[in-house]
This record gives structure tokens, C-alpha cells and sequence, in this order.
């Protein structure tokens, strides 16, 4: 009784042993090669930070990395100011699928971005219930834009006329379109643009 109580006790021991041996060599190459391809993910145009517009807290832009993005420079007086009821709900509609809209405040044009970044912030969140990402006010255009802009207008010929000016980065990070302040976010050119970009 003993002799079989042994043979099992051994037959467990090599099964386990095997079984350890199996687990250890098949999943030994994924956790060395995940790392070895974020570091590589995120394009050189995302490889930049900015300020949180809510509390000054850096953010890496590499964290939409493999995301369509949506670029916007906004104000809160404009005559183009409503578009964020537009720009809120395709990101509502669109960041399941993997859309970003990235909003970048800005008084480059007729100073109608004159406030504080909490004025800002409690403006787009309690007016147009913004839930976007948004980004402490800069410049994004003259000759010393932020560098996100300047590499977006270097790229595509085009500096933003005036606010809500929109540029489309694919899901590899090219420059992919964009679309001036008239172009609405319902326009179908640009959700043709994105549902394309989407669909890639």
C-alpha cells in the first residue's frame, strides 16, 4: 500500500515538475518583448508633454499613443465656441472605438481666451460639460507656437486662421488632415475622416 502511495506521490511529482517546465519556458519570451515594443509605440509627434488645464499636472502625450487623435485649439468666446457641444459628443460617440479629442485653449486670436486655466476649465465643464482632455492655455500659432503645433503646421502646410482649427493624427501618428474653424465637428467631411482613420 505504501509502494503505490510512493509510485503516486512520484508520478504527481514529475507531472508537476513537467507541467512547471512547460509554463516556465512558453511565457517567458511575452513579458521581455512587451516593454521592448512600448518603448518603440509611441511616434516622435506624440513624444511631448503638456499641462493638465484642470490642475497644472504634466501629462505625457505618448499615453494616446495607438489612438486617433483629435486636435483643437479652443477659446471660450467665439463664435465657434459651441463646437465643443459638438467636439464632446464625438469624442461620447468615437472613444470607445479608440478617438481622442485633445483640446489646446489658446488667446492667439482676438483675445477670447483672456481667463485664468480654472476659469477655463469650469467654463467648458459647466457650459458644454467638456470631459475631453484639455490642456493649459499656449500659443498655437505666430512664430513661436507649441511644439505640438508647430511639428502639426510644419507637417501640414497649414497654421490655424483662428479657433477650433482641427487636426486628425492616425493610429500611427501621421498627420492624416485638417480641417478649419467652419468645418463643424458634425461636418461630414471630418466624420468621414475619422470613421476612416477609425476603420484603419
Amino acid at each position: 500500500m505504501s509502494k503505490t502511495f510512493a509510485q503516486l506521490c512520484l508520478v504527481s511529482s514529475l507531472t508537476l515538475l513537467a507541467s512547471a517546465s512547460v509554463f516556465a519556458q512558453a511565457p517567458a519570451a511575452a513579458p521581455s518583448a512587451a516593454p521592448a515594443a512600448a518603448a518603440g509605440s509611441c511616434p516622435a509627434i506624440l513624444k511631448q508633454n503638456f499641462k493638465r488645464l484642470q490642475d497644472d499636472t504634466p501629462q505625457d502625450l505618448c499615453q494616446y499613443a495607438g489612438k486617433v487623435i483629435l486636435v483643437v485649439n479652443t477659446a471660450s468666446y467665439c463664435g465657434f465656441t459651441n463646437q465643443y457641444e459638438g467636439l464632446e459628443a464625438m469624442y461620447a460617440k468615437y472613444s470607445g472605438k479608440g478617438l481622442v479629442v485633445l483640446g489646446f485653449p489658446s488667446n492667439d486670436f482676438g483675445q477670447q481666451e483672456p481667463g485664468s486655466s480654472k476659469e477655463i476649465a469650469d467654463f467648458c465643464y459647466n457650459t458644454y460639460g467638456v470631459k475631453f482632455p484639455m490642456f493649459a492655455k499656449s500659443v498655437v500659432s505666430g512664430k513661436e507656437p507649441n511644439p505640438l503645433f508647430a511639428n502639426l503646421i510644419k507637417i501640414t502646410g497649414k497654421a490655424p486662421a483662428w479657433n477650433f482649427h482641427k487636426y486628425l493624427i492616425d493610429r500611427n501618428g501621421k498627420v492624416v488632415d485638417n480641417f478649419g474653424s467652419k468645418v463643424t465637428p458634425s461636418d461630414k467631411q471630418l466624420v468621414g475622416a475619422v470613421e476612416k482613420a477609425l476603420a484603419m
